[in-house]
């Protein structure tokens, strides 16, 4: 159905309907909004039901239904009040019924930003916490203490700097702080979404700032805090310890490359430099083996996707190694590891741009190389070859093609 027949139907049983969230944010940003998320007020389900009898209810704790309209599905939430129960996300009562307002449903919500309702009756804005001059002034302030109902909207606030390139207020830092005891008892998977989300951002170190900021970054992502204060060799690294090293590395990685993969390795590529004990700073030898170390224990703390996983460790094993590899056996190794590897050639070598600021001829010329390679099949051996014979008759063949 449209949207317009929905809000008629809402209205004829004495209802209200109103767009919320994030695309009301995006519509003041001059963003293309994406999916509706609307929020009803004035009526029970019983009458939503008989109205809209295809709708799927999708909520247990709270009506929220699935409903097509304009041809997507739409998330229709009636508004509800919220109360701090007990700890974490889940120690939260939730009360709704037809007398709870549209600005009720807003002062639960987390930031100012997207505590803003579009009446769809009126068509006018509704902004009873000043989202949208914050929006203006890019800044990110708590709509109020219910902030603090579900910790992870400390990760949120941090997570928005990142997306969007605002600034936190001082009010929102002070919050986020205090959500530090009830974060330590999260689960991984809420950390690993939120983790996410910033290395899709424009800007993922705002999010690691943001986090420190707040004292919390030792708690949420302990392999990236550890990075503090290792200091590195000046005359390689002007921009200070192996922290502002990486968050330079993951911000400029990711104005090349979109794959989030991709940018967890940039985030991940000298972990290991946070085990360097203070005695040998500021060098950090062996730090790709240590990397390694770093990856399983990050992993443990919020659970790594396989493909962070392999891609992380590539980066840490070869990021050091690849601009000295001299032996054409070693290099074959690395290219067929490489073509291997779910990194991919682009992935590997806008790291190491940046890292290291040159690329190596087996990088620059990747297709190249691994094409010639493949040229060298196993039925071309010399018939009197077995065995391990044939293997090793392949990689002297390997070896050739790229001294050609």
């Amino acid at each position: 159905m449209l949207e317009k027949e929905f809000v008629r139907k809402i209205n004829s049983i004495h209802g209200a309907a109103y767009v919320v969230g994030g695309w009301v944010r995006d519509w003041i940003r001059g963003i293309s909004p994406k999916d509706k998320d609307y929020v009803i007020t004035g009526l029970h389900e019983e009458g939503f039901n008989k109205l809209f009898p295809q709708a799927i209810k999708v909520g247990n704790s709270f009506p929220v239904y699935l409903l097509e309209i304009n041809g997507e599905s739409c998330e229709i939430a009636f508004a509800r009040q919220e109360r701090k129960t007990g700890a974490g996300y889940k120690g939260v009562e939730v009360s709704f019924d037809k007398s709870i307002h549209i600005r009720d449903d807003l002062y639960r919500r987390d930031t100012t930003m997207n505590s803003i309702a579009f009446d769809l009756q009126t068509l006018e804005l509704i902004d009873p916490f000043q989202g949208k001059q914050h929006i203006a002034e890019r800044k990110i302030f708590p709509t109020s203490q219910h902030f603090k109902d579900d910790p992870i909207r400390a990760l949120r606030a941090a997570r928005q700097a990142a997306q969007f390139n605002f600034f936190i207020d001082e009010s929102t830092i002070a919050l986020m702080k205090e959500c530090r005891e009830e974060l330590m008892s999260e689960p991984k998977e809420r950390l690993f979404n939120e983790l996410d989300k910033a290395l899709q951002s424009n800007k993922p170190s705002l999010f690691f700032l943001a986090l420190q900021q707040a004292n919390l970054l030792d708690i949420t992502y302990p392999q990236i805090h550890a990075l503090i204060g290792q200091t590195q060799p000046v005359r390689y690294h002007p921009e200070g310890d192996a922290f502002n090293h990486t968050l330079e590395v993951v911000d400029r990685v990711s104005e090349l490359n979109p794959r989030v993969e991709v940018r967890f390795a940039a985030l991940a590529h000298d972990l290991g430099k946070g085990l360097t004990p203070k005695e040998k700073l500021p060098t950090h030898h062996l730090h790709d083996v240590l990397g390694l170390d770093a990856i399983k224990a990050f992993d443990q703390h919020i659970g790594l996707p396989n493909k962070w996983i392999a891609c992380a460790e590539f980066t840490i094993q070869h990021h050091m190694r690849v601009n000295k590899l001299k032996q054409k056996g070693k290099i074959v190794d690395f290219i067929l590891a490489l073509q291997k590897n779910p990194i991919g050639d682009k992935g590997f070598s806008d790291i190491l741009l940046v890292d290291n600021g040159s690329l190596p001829d087996c990088l620059l010329n990747f297709e190249e190389y691994i094409a010639a390679i493949k040229t060298v099949k196993g039925n071309d051996a010399p018939g009197e070859l077995q065995g391990k014979e044939i293997g090793d008759w392949i990689r002297q063949q390997q070896i050739k093609t790229i001294l050609k």
